[in-house]
């Protein structure tokens, strides 16, 4: 076996063990509440891990064992992976770059706003269609609840960073001026007409602000995060696939190259 072949196998061998935790790391993705509730996002890291897995375990046995065929498949494999690979990540950057957020002035925690959103964000998972089911679902996850036993006064409340996903969906507006009782509970407020999402508030805690822009908004900022921390984890992955093909690449030439070799030296004997 050639010195690039052997290189190749290890390569591949430790590509498919960078795959595990790429597995690890959807699966983390796939198990946040919002990611829960919106099924679009939830398995491509997942999917993308385990093809990895996969191709890698291909490109090891046919680099290792010298099955020209094999690796032939592989780079193909290979190629398809990582042209894949550049367009989920050329997507992700685009349709992720706004981030609809915005500082409230003395608060630790942002706010926002569907607007600051890009348009296929904003479409494929806040549609009237969609939302419904995601509502109820956010619900179930009963991450509101959670936000009670962390804070004991508005002080602590106040200049906490809580997620999107909790600045949208458990509170009102700040613009509506409610008076703080707890994080879930808001009353009387002093500037009801400035924000339709004001009316929509209830301390009902199986209401809250679900019905609201608002919350709308904070599953996209929470999508938003989690998929730019995703990005770091695609950047690498194709860094790393496409100097594995690079050198797959130079060990099937060299494979060829023996293999037409081995059949002039038997043409001679």
């Amino acid at each position: 076996m050639g010195v690039s072949n052997n290189i190749t196998a290890i390569l591949n061998f430790i590509a498919l063990l960078c795959s595990i935790p790429i597995i690890a790391s959807g699966l983390w993705l796939a198990s946040k509440p919002d990611n829960e509730c919106v099924h679009l996002f939830r398995w491509p890291v997942v999917v993308l891990g385990f093809s990895i897995l996969v191709i890698s375990l291909m490109g090891f046995v046919g680099a290792y064992w010298y099955k020209e065929g094999l690796l032939a498949l592989y780079l193909c494999c290979m190629a398809i992976l990582i042209t894949l690979v550049l367009v989920l990540l050329i997507f992700a950057f685009v349709v992720t770059r706004p981030d609809g957020s915005s500082w409230v002035p003395g608060r630790g925690y942002k706010e926002y706003r569907l607007e600051g959103f890009s348009n296929w964000f904003r479409n494929h998972v806040t549609n009237d269609d969609s939302w419904f089911k995601i509502r109820n679902c956010l619900i179930d996850t009963n991450f509101c609840a959670k936000l009670n036993t962390q804070f004991v006064g508005a002080p602590d409340f106040f200049l906490t960073h809580i997620s999107p996903l909790q600045s949208g969906c458990c509170k009102p507006p700040d613009i509506c001026g409610y008076q703080y009782v707890n994080p879930t509970m808001w009353i009387n407020p002093t500037n009801p007409s400035s924000d339709p999402d004001c009316a929509l508030w209830s301390s009902d805690q199986s209401q809250l602000c679900y019905n609201c822009n608002s919350c709308k908004a904070g599953l996209l900022g929470n999508l938003r995060n989690e998929w730019r921390k995703a990005n770091i984890i695609l950047i690498i992955t194709v860094v790393v696939l496409i100097f594995v093909y690079v050198i797959a690449c130079s060990a099937f030439r060299n494979a060829q190259t023996e293999d037409l070799f081995r059949k002039y030296k038997q043409g001679w004997t």
